[in-house]
């Protein structure tokens, strides 16, 4: 029997331990699929998620706001754990440790009559899937990347560090939409203009970009690019917001314009960062956020 799905998501939830700037630790259950995946359900959208963990640790699976029956667990032998230290206030810096890393995926993990009209691949680190995995996925629908998973290594010790993704331009072509921050997208194209950075990356076969920024997310499809301002009114929530925004891009962009997409995503981000976890909220609320913080005007064109 076949299950249609809006986004089928792919990648590991992780066991985090979090350090904040003063000492304090905080141990709570993350991964890009709680977080990209509570987001489009959030937008109304029908969500699978296949994930990979120890059959010891099911009680992850728990931490899903999508419904039992739309998570699909696959049990392996280690399960994702990320150690987070960070530096600032703001959590823009920190040291990042992989304490263990899960299986990777590949084509074949996406069970027997699950459909996606969109793939998502959420990543952790890289190994968690590769440029062919992509390619061959390409093939049942659109692909959406988060280019963290392409970049982000574990060393010898298990200290993270980010670099290049050495098949880009090779397995490009076979992403619709591509994900990244602005860091990340200075190491794909060597660019710190993020607008620029965006043209590079469409012009090597990515069809859509969203790049996020603290300041901002920006979105461009090749002809138009639109850029609009985060609105959080305090960082409780930081952890997870990339995740969520593409999330919800990709929830919007199946029936709206770029420049719709790309506010409602944005909205969504601002009102998740107002509260730690996945995000928990409604469309109505999402869209009760707009109109009570956002102007026309603030999705602004970018020449």
């Amino acid at each position: 029997m076949k299950k249609l799905y809006d986004i089928v998501m792919i990648g590991h939830t992780s066991a985090d331990i979090n350090v904040d700037c003063h000492g304090e630790e905080v141990r709570e259950i993350g991964g890009a699929v709680i977080f990209s995946s509570a987001s489009a359900y959030a937008a109304g959208k029908k969500v699978a998620v296949v994930t990979k963990l120890n059959e010891a640790d099911k009680a992850r699976l728990e931490r899903f706001v999508i419904p039992a029956e739309d998570v699909y667990p696959i049990y392996t032998e280690k399960s994702t754990s990320i150690k987070n230290e960070y530096f600032t206030e703001d959590k823009e810096k920190r040291r990042c440790t992989c304490i263990s890393q899960s299986e990777g995926f590949v084509a074949s993990d996406i069970p027997a009559g699950v459909e996606g009209k969109i793939y998502h691949f959420a990543g952790l680190i890289k190994g968690d899937f590769d440029g062919e995995t992509i390619k061959e996925v390409s093939k049942k629908g659109k692909t959406a990347v988060d280019v963290q998973g392409l970049l982000r290594c574990a060393g010898e010790t298990g200290e993270m560090y980010f670099a290049d993704w050495e098949g880009k331009e090779k397995y490009l072509p076979y992403v619709y939409y591509l994900k990244t921050d602005a860091a990340e997208a200075e190491i794909l194209t060597g660019l710190t203009d993020r607008y620029e950075a965006a043209r590079i990356l469409y012009s090597w076969g990515a069809k859509e970009i969203v790049i996020t920024h603290n300041t901002e997310v920006i979105a461009y499809d090749g002809k138009e690019m639109y850029a609009c301002p985060i609105k959080a009114r305090n960082l409780s929530g930081r952890s997870g917001r990339g995740d969520t925004t593409f999330a919800a891009y990709l929830a919007e962009r199946q029936d709206k314009d770029l420049a719709e997409s790309l506010l409602f995503a944005t909205a969504t981000v601002s009102a998740k960062m107002e509260k730690s976890g996945p995000y928990r909220g409604t469309r109505k609320d999402i869209e009760a956020y707009i109109s009570e913080f956002y102007k026309e005007g603030d999705v602004r064109k970018i020449q």
